[in-house]
Order: structure tokens, then sequence, then C-alpha cells
């Protein structure tokens, strides 16, 4: 502890594909989409988090709305770095400070992720003030943010659904002992509801709408207990070029959703036949955790189970965990050195 350290503020980072989080001083300050809307003439960024995110999809030719982060990656450095940046200027604590402190932070990253992306995270971090910065995995944040003691010789398995990627993965006395990281995730289930919805409809409707799809009436199986009602949907008739309204019911997202949960369903069996025997008895007793926002299908928990023949739990605030493990990381992170990347 330096004479410097008072100018020191500590924040954990989700950087997200759909959404960034971050927690400062135990409380989730920042909770926004991960787009950015630049000016093409000035290269200028204008607007991010929720307000670009009511832009995307409706912009004119001068104003272009990007996402920098793809498959839980780094895809745009610049747009990447200026969110990060404006984001950390949002936190109200900071705000009143007359200078910008530097940062101890910790950042999530995939467990799939190369060394190059690592230091691209890293790099993005330092140039945004970050003094120190520690990265986690994903999945191991996303477990010490549910409640699991990771440094117990005991096997849990996580399945964190994002934006980007799936993150599977067994861990035992703070450690991940297999893993798989697949691209198939939240947007490729958007993806699936534009593409359904044009094949099946012929109505064309942009991310926005099918996200809202997704969320109001996303099903991962057609057997539900409670099944949402009926929706209403706008688009564009591809044969006449009009505006119109198609009722679409949580039996037809389930078909369009099918083969993607098909692939998440066999990561996780792959998973599971990777798992050492001792662990597999563990995972056996324990169940199966799932974070992230895509655990929030509905339905997925059941499919799963049935999949396995294993309990499947779901995180309470799903979309949260993997911040709060961030979070619970800072302020142990002498305990939890071992999982840390420096």
């Amino acid at each position: 502890m330096g004479f410097f350290d008072f100018l020191t503020e500590e924040i954990a980072i989700d950087l997200g594909t759909a959404n960034t989080l971050i927690i400062h001083n135990d409380k989730v300050v920042v909770d926004s989409p991960s787009i950015v809307a630049r000016d093409r003439n000035s290269g200028k960024i204008i607007a991010v988090g929720k307000e670009a995110a009511m832009m995307q999809g409706k912009t004119h030719e001068n104003i272009k709305t990007i996402r920098p982060l793809k498959d839980g990656v780094i895809a745009d450095f610049d747009a990447s770095e200026k969110m990060i940046s404006m984001f950390i200027k949002e936190i109200p604590a900071l705000k009143k400070k007359l200078f910008t402190p530097s940062l101890r932070m910790v950042i999530c990253i995939p467990s799939g992720i190369t060394e190059v992306e690592m230091r691209a995270v890293k790099e993005s971090a330092e140039r945004v003030n970050g003094k120190e910065v520690f990265l986690i995995h994903e999945p191991m944040a996303a477990a010490i943010g549910i409640g699991v003691d990771i440094m117990q010789p005991k096997g849990n398995m996580i399945v964190d659904i994002g934006g980007g990627t799936t993150e599977i993965a067994v861990i035992a006395l703070g450690g991940i002992v297999c893993d798989k990281s697949v691209k198939i995730a939240g947007d490729v289930f958007t993806n699936d509801i534009i593409y359904y919805m044009r094949t099946q409809h012929n109505l064309y409707v942009g991310e926005r709408t099918a996200e809202k799809i997704k969320i109001q009436i996303g099903a991962a199986t057609e057997d539900l207990e409670v099944p949402p009602e009926e929706m209403s949907v706008q688009g564009r008739d591809l044969l006449t070029g009009k505006p119109k309204q198609v009722q679409i019911s949580f039996r037809e997202i389930a078909k369009a959703l099918d083969k993607s949960i098909l692939r998440i369903e066999d990561a996780v069996m792959e998973t599971l036949s990777q798992t050492p025997p001792e662990l597999a008895a563990d995972i056996y007793n324990t169940g199966i955790y799932l974070a992230g926002g895509g655990s929030m299908l509905r339905g997925l928990d059941k499919r799963l189970s049935q999949k396995t023949d294993l309990p499947v739990y779901i995180a309470e605030d799903p979309l949260r965990a993997v911040v709060r493990g961030t979070g619970i990381t800072l302020k142990n992170l002498e305990r939890y050195k071992s999982v840390i990347n420096k």
C-alpha cells in the first residue's frame, strides 16, 4: 500500500459481446449494451451504450453503429477503447474527482481466447488509465459469482451462455480442468430468428426486433409448463415491400433455435466426455450450473437436463453472475491469485 493508493480506484469489468457491466465499490454502476455509434465524416464516437443501441438499424449513411466485440473478443480496437473509456467516465464516483484516478481492474475474457486477443484486451485497458490489469476467464468468474467454492477439490460444471460465445468448463481446485468454447450464443439465436422470419413468414426484421422476440417468447423446447402468449411482429414484407405484421408463437421460435441449441448440447456432452472420472462423479452429485443471458431462454435448463440426465440449475440473476464473480475476485485478489492472469 503506497502513498498514492488513495488515487487508485478499483473496478471490475465484464466486457461482453452484448452487454458491458462494471462494478465499483461492490455496486453495478454501468450496465449497458456494447454498442457505439460513430460519425463517418469526422470519425468521432457520438454515442455509446443504450443511446447507441436506440440508433441501431435506424441510422443514415453518416452514422454507423458498431459492436466493437465479436464472439467475446475485441474486433474493433479503436471503438472498444473509446467505449470502455466512456463507460468508465460514467461511473458516478469517478465523475466527482478532479483528475482521473489510475485504475486497478479485473476484466473477464472468454476461455478460448488466444494470446494476441488477450494482449488486445490488456492494451485497451492500459490506455484508459489501467495501472494494474488482471484478466480472469469467464467460466471461472461465473462460478465465483454463482457462489461455488472453486478452491475445493471438487468438480463443478459451469455453462455460461453469453452474447458471442458459450463457455463450458469443469472447474476444480481453482483451475479449469477441461473446457470448451463455442461461438453459438445469444447473437446466433438472434440471427436464427431473423432467418426464420424471412423464410417462413417472408418478413424481414432487424436485429433489435429479433432480440425482442427472443426475450419475449424465446424458448428452447415446445413443451413449456407456462407458455408465453403469442406476439405481434412488425417488419417489411419481402414480396410486396410493404410494412406488415404477423403473429408468432413460442413454438415457432423453439423450431428456429433448435439447431443452435443442439450444438450447445453437443458441446456440453463433449466436455462431459473429457471430464476425469472422479470429477464426473462430483458433477453427478452437484449438477450443472447455467449463467449468462442465454440461460434465461425458457426451457433450456429442462432440455439440457433431459440430454445429460443431470440436474441443471440457473444462477440467480444470470446476466450479472459473471460480473459479480469478477467483483468478488477484485476484492480478494490474494485469495484468487491462482485464477487470474497478470
